[in-house]
């Protein structure tokens, strides 16, 4: 230990950069990401145009990686799959940027900036290297982060719905939500609970609007009930679609 923590302080002090780069190397392949890191990343100008330049880079990108700080490297990915398009590591630096991101993104209910740009860089990924053999890990990855998307955009519309008409007709709001949400990610498995929130929300509307509205939303209430039990017949929320339903009837002559 004693001797190890001797060469780590001796390549900090060394201007000798192959002497760096190799330690480098070797503390990575000891899971001391951090001391690659700090022997590499102060003196990768100094590689630039020679041979090592693309190794030092990536290097420095994979060890923040493995360190579990996303936005350092997906910076540090960006940085060299920009640099070297096609460079020997651009196709692992496209996935592992996008990839971290990923791994990085937060719960619904916070700020979902970085989700997005998850999204963004394995959609990338997909788009340059469509034969990799990282594609299925990479479109999972894209479909579970739309759900999230999804998720928070359904609590949102939940909101407005739960506020009902206080200060305003939030219902509205909750459709419109609802309905943006099924627009941008139509495959999302919140779906069926955007929908059947959408339903419930106009029955609200309906039920609280004054007499001579009644009739004319209540029709939007059954014209949603038809769309929901056509999309979903087997729902488990069958039933309750069914008795927003049957109470929407006797609010409209035939």
């Amino acid at each position: 230990m004693m001797t190890s923590c001797g060469e780590y302080q001796r390549v900090l002090k060394s201007t000798d950069n192959d002497y760096r780069l190799d330690y480098a190397k070797r503390a990575f392949e000891q899971k001391k990401y951090v001391q690659a890191v700090t022997a590499l990343e102060d003196i990768l100008t100094t590689f630039k145009g020679t041979e090592k330049a693309e190794d030092a880079l990536y290097l420095v990108a994979l060890s923040y990686y493995e360190n579990k700080d996303y936005l350092n490297s997906g910076a540090f990915f960006k940085t060299y799959y920009t640099r070297y398009p096609k460079g020997k590591y651009t196709e692992l630096a496209r996935f592992y940027s996008g990839y971290g991101y990923y791994l990085d993104s937060p719960e619904p209910q916070l700020d979902q900036s970085g989700t997005v740009k998850a999204i963004e860089e394995l959609q990338a990924f997909l788009d340059y290297f469509p034969r990799s053999d990282k594609v299925s890990i990479a479109q999972n990855a894209i479909f579970e982060l739309q759900d999230k998307l999804t998720l928070k955009e359904l609590q949102n519309a939940q909101l407005y719905y739960n506020l009902g008409n206080y200060l305003g007709n939030n219902y509205e709001s909750a459709v419109i939500v609802a309905r943006n949400a099924i627009k941008n990610y139509p495959y999302s498995k919140y779906k069926e609970d955007l929908e059947l929130l959408i339903l419930k929300a106009r029955y609200q509307e309906a039920s609280q609007s004054i007499a001579e509205k009644q009739a004319d939303r209540f029709r939007e209430v059954i014209d949603e009930y038809y769309s929901f039990i056509n999309n979903y017949p087997d729902s488990p929320n069958r039933g309750e679609a069914d008795n927003i339903y049957k109470i929407a009837r006797r609010h409209v002559k035939d």
